[in-house]
């Protein structure tokens, strides 16, 4: 039996604001080897439109075209200056932004360092749920249920994955970071491995401090530029920040002002109403490992013999990605269009996964059926390397060999992987690719 349960319609693009009607549909569901056709009549409701706060935006204004290097950081420092303020900035701004602003070597050495060895993706789970996470969240998740839930109706962000994001960021807001935002962004650009980005910061950083949204002595927060309890970049947060406590600025370091943007954030993103970020499903002992990672619908899915392990209702057309974080030996999750939306924040599987489960246990749900197999250990960054090299070099182009187990380097592994008589789930570990990884 495939999905023993039926798909009903989550009909967002049907809604319109100020209108009801009614849609018969059909929609085939193969259930074995039996094609059922289901009709339905939907009510469409009107739904409210969310009241909207005109957020200003600094009038457009080009970038300053950045030099490559520089010989100083007082010299870039003095071009920078030189390249905003003919850019439109204000110059009394820019100057004391960064008569704050000193080299800091560690924030370079962080931006550019690699971990020794590649992370299990349980080791990002169980920080992520861990107990002091969990017990923490619940009270303060309890604290703010009412807002939360203001927000879900208001935005259609799940309030259980706003809290966890919160969670995730700054410990529920206890810890928005030390390190002076203008030093680190001053010495990214001034490094110039990513100099557009820190520019770019810098100015949006700029334009905040002059709306009045942020305060000139509270400028501290994470060594990349992450600001307040939900850690937006600047950029973003000029673009999304929300006043939530309508006090009449956007500040966030303020509770109200953090969630209601982190909720704004993602459903500007393309968050889907009443839709989890992912389902745990069941896979066939006989199953074709090669669409590990494709995205199909949900039908299909069912018609290949996945099956989610609770009882959900899902639009049978809704694209659905099969991920199986561990490969075949754990668990298999289909990931809904909302698992990437919450990427946006950090764009990792692992950290998607990790909101998505504190978001559960908060909400007090149980964690993932499928225990992890944590036998199986990582590459170090020399034999990622070597995997990608070796990989590449025998037509499996990994599109680089920076020793990072990213996208490319897993699916050239999953084809090299069908290619040689392993089942090909992708998953790279000591045992699975040591042919490929030993020195």
């Amino acid at each position: 039996m495939i999905f023993k349960k039926r798909y009903i319609a989550l009909v967002p693009a049907l809604v319109m604001a100020g209108c009801a009607s009614q849609q018969t549909t059909q929609k085939p569901v193969r259930q074995g080897n039996v094609e059922i056709t289901q009709t339905q009549t939907i009510q469409v409701k009107p739904t409210p439109q969310p009241e909207t706060q005109p957020t200003p935006k600094p009038q457009p204004q080009p970038q300053p075209v950045a030099k490559p290097s520089y010989n100083t950081f007082y010299d870039w420092k003095s071009d920078f200056s030189s390249r905003s303020m003919a850019s439109g900035y204000d110059a009394q701004t820019i100057q004391r932004l960064l008569n704050m602003a000193s080299l800091n070597q560690q924030v370079i050495s962080l931006d550019s360092g690699q971990p020794e060895f590649s992370k299990m993706p349980w080791e990002y789970v169980d920080s992520a749920v861990s107990d002091g996470r969990v017990s923490t969240g619940k009270r303060k998740f309890a604290e703010q249920r009412s807002f939360l839930s203001q927000l879900e109706s208001r935005y259609g962000v799940d309030d259980e994955i706003i809290a966890a994001i919160w969670g995730m960021e700054s410990s529920y807001g206890a810890v928005t970071g030390s390190s002076s935002i203008p030093s680190s962004l001053a010495s990214l650009a001034y490094d110039g491995r990513r100099q557009e980005f820190a520019e770019s910061q810098l100015l949006s950083l700029a334009t905040l401090l002059q709306r009045g949204d942020l305060s000139w002595s509270q400028l501290d927060g994470s060594w990349a530029g992450g600001m307040g309890q939900t850690q937006f970049i600047p950029a973003t947060w000029l673009e999304q920040g929300v006043d939530g406590d309508g006090n009449g600025h956007r500040n966030p370091w303020a509770t109200s002002d953090a969630l209601a943007s982190t909720a704004n954030y993602l459903s500007n993103s393309g968050w889907v109403r009443g839709l989890a970020p992912f389902y745990e499903a069941t896979v066939p002992t006989s199953f074709d490992y090669s669409v590990v990672g494709s995205k199909q619908s949900a039908a299909r899915w069912a018609a290949l013999g996945i099956d989610t392990i609770d009882d959900v209702y899902l639009d049978a057309d809704t694209q659905m990605e099969l991920w199986l974080p561990a490969g075949k030996d754990g668990p298999a999750l289909l990931l809904s269009p909302n698992f990437d939306v919450i990427k946006v924040y950090n764009n990792s599987s692992s950290y998607a996964l990790g909101v998505s489960l504190l978001g559960k246990a908060l909400a007090g749900q149980g964690g993932l059926n499928k225990e992890w197999p944590r036998y199986e250990r990582p590459l170090s960054t020399v034999q990622v390397r070597n995997l990608q090299r070796r990989l590449t070099n025998a037509g499996y182009d990994t599109k680089g060999t920076d020793g990072i187990v990213g996208t490319n380097t897993r699916k050239a592994f999953q084809r090299w992987q069908a290619d040689n008589g392993q089942i090909a789930d992708g998953f790279i570990t000591q045992r699975s690719a040591s042919s490929l990884a030993s020195w």
